[in-house]
């Protein structure tokens, strides 16, 4: 059963739920003491309102496609008001944090928040577009939130990032976690921390402190108050972009000119 038909059968269900509900208690109005009673009321049982109601869905199937629209609808204005919520609640968090690394104008007038994973393909492929937006907007901040959800070896990535910033190499490290071939994991970042010059018994020491898990979990604290579902997500003011669209980048530009201009409905 795929999930729109199961969807579709919870709502065949629900309606034939609520109709024979609805019909039980005209039945049972009718037939209550004092009131008079009709033979067309009395004659129908529960399963004949059942056959009923499924006969009219049956003929009429736009009706279910109007209610699975309309649950839609609802669904999505809920989830986006939670999350304008949360993202006020922890906007400290999200956009001036001392635990994340950033690139771009520290004194932006937007800021960018970007979840992401070293060994997420969508990640890997919006990269270009997320720096170019730094390179052709002075007034842009990226703020990088490590989210490694792809196991120990996205989480090695992910510390020795932030390891390398200590070091003053986070957004080279970052760089070339990316753009190098294979999967990222600490093989890779002893490696690239050879070649940038970091001081490797260090950045091992520091993978392990207590600075970088704590960047971790503020990152995966932040992700489950904004019931974050995957990588990438970005959040540009409190407009959000999942996953990685083709047009990524113009979708980027808007929403900045948006904010810019119209500033945010959530504390950003």
């Amino acid at each position: 059963m795929t999930p729109k038909t199961g969807l579709a059968t919870a709502l065949v269900a629900a309606a034939v739920a609520a109709i024979v509900t609805a019909a039980t208690l005209a039945l049972v109005g009718r037939t209550a003491p004092g009131v008079v009673d009709t033979p067309t009321a009395a004659a129908l049982d529960e399963e004949q309102v059942v056959e009923i109601v499924r006969n009219y869905l049956t003929a009429n199937p736009e009706i279910l496609v109007a209610m699975t629209t309309e649950l839609d609808k609802r669904q999505q204005a809920e989830q986006a008001a939670q999350q304008v919520k949360a993202i006020s609640d922890n906007a400290d968090a999200l956009f001036r944090s001392d635990k994340a690394y950033s690139a771009g104008n520290p004194d932006a007038d937007v800021t960018v928040v970007e979840f992401f994973d070293y060994n997420c393909g969508f990640c890997r492929r919006a990269m270009p577009d997320v720096m170019k937006l730094v390179d052709n907007d002075d007034n842009v901040k990226i703020v990088f939130k490590e989210l490694p959800i792809f196991g120990q070896e996205s989480e090695d990535a992910a510390k020795g990032a932030l390891a390398a910033g200590k070091q003053g190499k986070y957004l080279e490290m970052r760089e070339r976690l990316f753009s190098d071939t294979g999967k990222a994991n600490k093989e890779k970042v002893l490696r690239i921390a050879n070649e940038i010059g970091l001081d490797i018994p260090q950045l091992e020491t520091d993978m392990e402190s207590e600075d970088v898990q704590a960047a971790l979990d503020e990152v995966r604290n932040l992700a489950q108050s904004l019931g974050l579902q995957g990588t990438p997500l970005y959040l540009i003011g409190d407009r959000t972009i999942p996953g990685a669209p083709d047009d990524l980048y113009e979708q980027l530009v808007a929403k900045v000119t948006d904010v810019r201009e119209n500033g945010c409905t959530a504390t950003c």
